[in-house]
């Protein structure tokens, strides 16, 4: 994750898993390593037969994709509703980003590819799915900004809908940090600018009953693991809900700046409303 403000009243709560808890890590731990890992080997073989087919379209992989993010959800006993009509233009998807979780419950509805930082790449287990599932790796440097402008082209005349998080780290949940207008840079190239849509996503969680509201968020210096056994021991689970937004076409507007300030708007509105409305 990167860096926010996050100040000493920030620290993540403890973790008090308990008898009960530690055998729901195992009961609930156990069938989704199975579900994820064995998922991730279906798909690599299917990739092997469909890549010398199809090139950059994948038109079987991010279904198996899809079917481990909808199961790991239900294997978690964390609900999902949605609300809003899925984007059919060719573009890319904006969401708020709250933790891990997001890529299941964003990838459960619609198949999409991430765009993740160059590091993301490198990390254990996370890194191997990633780079399995097609997650685009991205570099924070303007010397890469022409080249990875040609890969999101490549990307999106593949039909592939590329999701970003433009805060640019996870949070806690509670709140929408300001959106980075960098990346949407790219979606003025004259490549791009003419075809592309754009879609903000809300993701809200709602925690368990009787758990702090930002229970599912991963902020600050907060590590996977214990991020991990405490959402696989939580006695009951929350819910995450998506609110899909109107696309936005590219061209309408002037310029970068403006694009993300509509989207984080679309995006902070709809998910100060959810949370009031829990």
């Amino acid at each position: 994750m990167s860096e926010p403000l996050w100040d000493s009243e920030d620290a993540p709560d403890p973790i008090e898993l308990g008898v009960l808890g530690w055998l729901l890590v195992i009961l609930r731990g156990v069938p989704l390593a199975l579900l994820v890992f064995g998922g991730l080997i279906v798909l690599l073989a299917v990739r092997l037969v469909e890549y010398p087919l199809f090139g950059l379209r994948r038109p079987v992989t991010p279904f198996i994709a899809q079917f481990v993010c909808r199961n790991a959800l239900r294997l978690l006993g964390i609900g999902i509703r949605y609300s809003g009509e899925l984007m059919t233009e060719r573009g890319a998807v904006v969401a708020n980003h709250t933790s891990w979780l997001d890529i299941f419950a964003l990838n459960a509805r619609k198949r999409v590819y991430f765009v993740s930082k160059a590091e993301v790449a490198k990390w254990p287990g996370i890194g191997w799915l990633a780079r399995a599932t097609g997650t685009v790796f991205i570099e924070r440097d303007r010397k890469k900004a022409r080249e990875q402008t040609q890969v999101f082209e490549e990307r999106l005349k593949a039909g592939h809908k590329l999701l970003f998080f433009p805060e640019g780290t996870s949070t806690d949940g509670l709140r929408v940090l300001p959106f980075k207008t960098t990346l949407f840079a790219a979606f003025f190239a004259d490549e791009l600018r003419d075809f592309m849509y754009v879609q903000p996503v809300s993701v809200i969680f709602h925690a368990p009953i009787a758990q702090p509201d930002r229970f599912y968020g991963w902020w600050g210096d907060m590590e996977f693991g214990p991020h991990l056994l405490k959402t696989l021991g939580a006695r009951r689970q929350g819910a995450v809900e998506l609110i899909y937004h109107t696309p936005a076409k590219v061209s309408d507007f002037p310029d970068r700046k403006a694009l993300a300030a509509h989207c984080e708007e679309a995006v902070r509105h709809a998910h100060s409303l959810a949370r009031l409305e829990k």
